[in-house]
């Protein structure tokens, strides 16, 4: 038998929980968990060649890709260099997870257009000073997308014969 104070959800939330669960982010989370988030999000469309934001940018809001795709790039000697490619059904900007962060890199659209979802900093902070095991979890998934980066990073210059300093990371 259905428990009749159980919370039921729309169909365009359940849609929503489905998209969620595909970040890494939000993986672990439960419909309520998830649900958390909902009045948070706001959609927002960008154009070929639009800048998201710019490195050294403090770091406002998570986005989610629902359409299109991103570069993720890094200034080199007045070139961008694109470093990662974002598709639909994965995020960035994940860095706003943490407390007084500025963007590392420049995210620029480059499909004709991009349909992303915005969840802004401030209110990412206050689901999880609200609820710790949301935060626990979330955090939880940001150590485990690091951890992978850093392994890449490792393998990358493994693989370069150490055409960079190494050594500069951890300065």
């Amino acid at each position: 038998m259905r428990n009749p104070f159980t919370k039921t959800y729309t169909e365009a939330e359940l849609q929503t929980f489905d998209f969620l669960r595909l970040l890494k982010f939000f993986e672990k989370l439960k419909n309520k968990e998830m649900s958390r988030f909902l009045p948070a999000m706001h959609s927002r469309k960008y154009q070929k060649d639009e800048v998201v934001f710019f490195s050294k940018d403090p770091s406002q809001a998570l986005y989610l890709i629902k359409k299109g795709q991103v570069h993720l790039t890094i200034d080199v000697k007045d070139n961008f260099e694109t470093i990662l490619e974002v598709n639909k059904g994965q995020a960035f900007g994940e860095n706003t997870f943490l407390q007084n962060t500025k963007r590392i890199y420049t995210a620029i659209v480059t499909s004709d257009e991009a349909d992303l979802i915005v969840i802004p900093h401030f209110a990412i902070q206050e689901i999880f000073d609200s609820n710790p095991k949301i935060k626990a979890k979330v955090m939880t998934a940001l150590a485990e997308f690091y951890n992978e980066n850093n392994q890449r990073l490792f393998r990358s210059y493994r693989e370069s014969f150490g055409f960079f300093s190494l050594r500069q990371m951890f300065e």
